[in-house]
This record gives structure tokens, C-alpha cells and sequence, in this order.
């Protein structure tokens, strides 16, 4: 079909955690341009379903840019070329005819690959369950100006809950520091009044639980913040460190 796309795939296969793992290449053709780049995945596994050979694993839920399942390393990039977009929302017209594309998992210790482009990240449950929530009483819902909020507050608040928690500041750091993910879910709790009550146990535990992880340190490369489909600031990381700080000295 004009228009249409052929595309030569370098995927990474790894069977388990414990196997290594290698690129195996393949072909697909006729892709259109508005295939999403899953939609894409989708074609080819048809193809290797068809063939008798084993599919890609590779993780997706919701498909509409919320979820952060569809964490693919693509030509380099956590997600792929675009700023701001999640792989799910990636189109295949960001690629041309001809193009050799190469996919591979999330890159960290902390994220030991399941099979294939899936990767094992209850390493971020663990360091959320390790404190980011409010788990005082803070009564039923109230009116919306009953509880007043700096504006600043409640918008730098609400940036930094839209996380996906999707890993990719991990896939493009340098040293797999999970900072961004980390201040991001200590921030939206930090400017708020319901998460005054936790604030210095909150960033204690999930800094904590962070490091026993294995996750790396920050080096403020800023490539956290440039590969974020959600464009969470690492204004978030000098948060955190503040936090972090004032909880030790108090």
C-alpha cells in the first residue's frame, strides 16, 4: 500500500533473568505510518505467531499514555525519538521506509528483565509502600477552598504527581538513579497539608528503600528530565534533597 513502511527490527530476546540474552533481527513490511509503535509489536508477533515461533514479551495495559507498561528502549532513547510521549503514543510516521530500528529493555540492576523488553519494576512498589502515602486521618472530602493551598503549591503538586511511574529517568541515567521517580512521589505529598504529618519518616523510608534497591546516585545530568514522557522537573530531586536534610537535623 503507498505510503506504507518496511522496517528491519533489532529486538533484544532474553528468556529469563538468569540467561543472557542477545538481538535477534527481524522484518516486518507494509506498516502504516499511523500504527502506534505497539501496534507495530503487534503485527510482528502475529507474524512470528503464524511462523510458530515464540512472540516478544513485551508489557502494555492501557495503551493511552497513563500506565507506563509500554517501557521500550528504542534507537537509544527510553520511549523513543519524541519529548513528552509515552511508546504507546509513539507513531509509527516518526520512523521512515527502510529504517533499521533497535528495541531493547530497561538497562538497571534494579529492573531485572522478566523476559525480553519486560523488566520486573516492583522495585518502585517497594519504595512506595515504603512511604509514599498519608496514612492519617484526614477526614471526608472537604469543599475545594476549604483547605487553602498557595496556587504555586497545588500546581507544582500536581505536576509532580503525574508520574507514571514508568522508569524511563532510570533507563536514561547514566548511573539507573531513580531520583526523579522518588522526589516526584515525595513532592506531591511534601506541598501538601495532608503530607505535612509524614513529611520526615515519608523521605527517610523511600530514600532508604531507594538505595536497598540498588538504584545509583544522582549526578544531575538533567537526562531524567529530558526523557520523561510525563516532563517531571528535577526541580522535585532539590525538593527531595530538602526534605531529606531537614528530616535528618530535626
Amino acid at each position: 500500500m503507498s505510503g506504507n513502511m518496511n522496517l528491519t527490527l533489532k529486538v533484544w530476546k532474553q528468556r529469563n533473568k538468569e540467561e543472557r540474552g542477545k538481538f535477534e533481527t527481524y522484518s516486518v513490511k507494509d506498516i502504516s505510518p499511523d500504527m502506534s509503535f505497539l501496534e507495530m509489536f503487534d503485527v510482528l508477533n502475529e507474524q512470528l505467531i503464524a511462523e510458530g515461533k515464540d512472540p516478544i514479551a513485551f508489557d502494555h495495559d492501557c495503551r493511552e499514555g497513563i500506565c507506563g507498561m509500554c517501557s521500550m528502549y528504542i534507537n537509544g532513547r527510553p520511549h523513543g525519538p519524541l519529548q513528552g510521549v509515552t511508546t504507546c503514543q509513539l507513531h509509527m510516521r516518526s520512523f521512515k521506509d527502510g529504517d533499521i530500528i533497535v528495541v531493547e529493555p530497561w538497562r538497571s540492576a534494579a529492573f531485572p528483565v522478566i523476559k525480553d523488553l519486560a523488566v520486573d519494576r516492583s522495585s518502585f512498589d517497594r519504595i512506595m509502600a515504603a512511604g509514599g502515602f498519608v496514612s492519617v486521618n484526614t477526614g471526608n472530602a472537604r469543599d475545594a477552598n476549604s483547605i487553602l493551598i498557595p496556587k504555586d503549591d497545588a500546581d507544582d503538586a500536581f505536576n509532580a504527581a503525574a508520574c507514571i511511574g514508568c522508569g524511563a529517568c532510570v533507563a536514561a541515567c547514566k548511573n539507573s538513579s531513580a531520583m526523579l521517580f522518588v522526589s516526584a512521589k515525595v513532592s506531591q505529598l511534601a506541598l501538601l497539608p495532608q503530607g505535612k504529618v509524614e513529611a520526615k519518616t515519608r523521605v527517610e523510608k523511600m530514600v532508604a528503600q531507594m538505595d536497598a534497591e540498588g538504584f545509583g546516585n544522582c549526578t544531575n545530568t538533567y537526562a531524567c528530565e529530558a526523557e520523561c514522557p510525563k516532563n517531571i522537573s528535577v526541580e522535585n530531586i532539590a525538593r527531595m534533597n530538602r526534605e531529606f536534610i531537614a528530616a535528618k537535623l530535626s
